[in-house]
Order: structure tokens, then sequence, then C-alpha cells
């Protein structure tokens, strides 16, 4: 990996020189766009609207308009902010881990030590894994000033830069004010179904079908050409995608909780089951049969 920016984590007067880096990357296929008809790319050009002529991006300035007048800001004014200049990622507080909802979490970096002694990085991760808080930073990066968490993954710091209290929608929706009710079997049910799917989170089981099934489909025409049969290619019926009946909340569930069941090898014990309870109404006649018996050997008895 390269590192895309370095500078220091500050807290009170301790110093922790660091290198940042990308902690994701994008697998996605690449494509570009091109005239259906014959193939041709489609480009885009950066033109001037005043001169007509296609500018290079070295020669791209950023500007505002207030509607009425224009100021353009050259790459040199933007790194010329004092925010801009800054390399300091500076710890403003600790809060609890807890406290930091997911939907405010945007960008991650890992974080490498960039000193010739590592001691405070190592003191910085032992005291966030020690107190079970989260360091929220304050840091400028790519002509942003930015929020975000400090916090401890593995042996590594990561440090994810968080959206603004104001970036983060309403969740306004009238819908949700309409009362609702949940009968305790709904509830019960949904609960088992949840049961059924509940173990614990392992990422690398999990893989991108569409991403997987576009390669699959690039693949084909590769091979096939534009004739390919998507169909016969990812193996399904036609009109398998059309949409099925619709079930009540109730039916719905309780097919989910059987699937499931099936599914995980259950089902093939409540099959068997059912078999057993109707048994004993079956074997009932038999067992009353040798009841006459005793009897029988009794009168022979008494003669």
């Amino acid at each position: 990996m390269r590192s895309i920016w370095k500078g220091a984590i500050t807290f009170g007067l301790v110093n922790v020189p660091v290198k940042v880096y990308s902690a994701t990357e994008d697998h996605d296929i690449s494509l570009h766009q091109v005239h259906e008809k014959d193939g041709g790319r489609i480009r885009y050009q950066r033109r001037c609207e005043i001169d007509g002529k296609i500018i290079d991006y070295q020669d791209i300035a950023r500007a505002y308009d207030d509607g009425e007048r224009t100021v353009i800001l050259t790459k040199d004014d933007l790194a010329s902010l004092p925010e801009e200049k800054s390399r300091e990622i500076e710890v403003v507080e600790f809060v609890p881990s807890e406290q930091i909802d997911p939907i405010m979490l945007d960008k991650s970096y890992y974080l490498e030590p960039d000193s010739k002694s590592p001691k405070a990085y190592a003191l910085l991760r032992k005291t966030l894994e020690t107190t079970d808080r989260t360091a929220i930073v304050h840091f400028a990066l790519r002509q942003k000033t930015r929020l975000g968490a400090l916090r401890v993954r593995g042996d590594v710091l990561v440090l994810q830069s968080l959206l603004w209290d104001d970036e983060v929608r309403e969740a306004a929706f009238p819908s949700l004010d309409e009362p609702t009710r949940v009968s305790s079997q709904e509830l019960e049910m949904a609960m088992s179904l949840v049961d059924q799917f509940a173990t614990d989170f392992a990422p690398e089981k999990f893989t991108d079908d569409y991403q997987e099934q576009l390669r699959t489909l690039i693949e084909a025409k590769l091979a096939q050409g534009d004739s390919v049969d998507t169909d016969e290619t990812f193996g399904r019926e036609p009109g398998a995608d059309e949409g099925g009946e619709v079930l009540d909340l109730m039916e719905a569930l309780r097919r989910s909780v059987d699937k499931s069941r099936s599914g995980s090898g259950s089902g093939s014990g409540t099959a068997t089951k059912a078999p057993a309870k109707k048994a004993p109404a079956k074997k009932a006649p038999a067992e009353k049969a040798p009841a006459k018996k005793p009897t029988a050997k009794k009168a022979t008895k008494a003669s």
C-alpha cells in the first residue's frame, strides 16, 4: 500500500507521527460508455464555453459564482488556507465507543506509526483498548475539514471520517407516525425466524454476486458474441424473474420459518415426528386385543 497523507495525532502535549492509508478498495469491474449502434467510445471533453478550446486538466481552476460576480480560486489559493496546511489529527475528546452512530461513519483509513520509536503509537492504542473509548478528532484532508473517529482494529489504529451532524438527514416519514399493532403471535414467529438465522458475523463468506454474474456475462459474450442466451448462461427458466404470489405477513413468516428449518436439516426431523404422532391411533385396536386372552385362560382354569 502507498500512503496518501502524512501527519501527526496530537492530544495534550503528546505527538504521534503517522502515515495514512486508504483502508478499503474497490473491486468492481470497470466499464466505459460506448455508442450501442457501433461500439464507438463515448468521451467527455473539458471545453471552455468562451473560446471553445479543449482545456487540459492542469489548467482548470475552481470558481464561486454569486449570480453577479465570479471569483476564481487557483490550486495555490486553496493550498494557502491555514486548515489545508495543517498536518495535525487533533484529538478533541474521548467518548464511549457505543455513542457513535454507525450512520455517521464515512471513509476508513489505516494509520501506521511514522517515527523511529512507535511507543507513543502503542500507548495511544493500548489506552483506547483499555478505556473502551473512541477518540473524536479534527483534521483536514483533500481540501475538506473533517471530523473523525479514531479507534483500534487489531494492532492498528483506524481513522474513520465522520459525516457532520447536518449531513445526516432526518427520517421524517408520515407513515411511521401511523399506529401499527403487532400481535404476540406475529412477534413470536418473527423471533423464531431470527433464531433460525442467528450466527456470528463472518464477512469472508459473503461475495459480490452482481460482480460475479457480470464477469460471467462478459466471458460468455466474449466466447459467443451478442447471440448469447442469458437465461441459459445463468441456468434459469425463462420468466423466472416474474413476481410471485402476495402473502399476508403471518403466512410469509410461517413459510420463512419452515423453509429455514428445512434448509438447516431440522425439517427432516420434523417430518419424521409427524408419522409418530399418528402411530398410536393405529395401534390402539391392537393393544385392546390381548386383553381378551387372560379372560380365556381363566375360563380354562375354572373348568
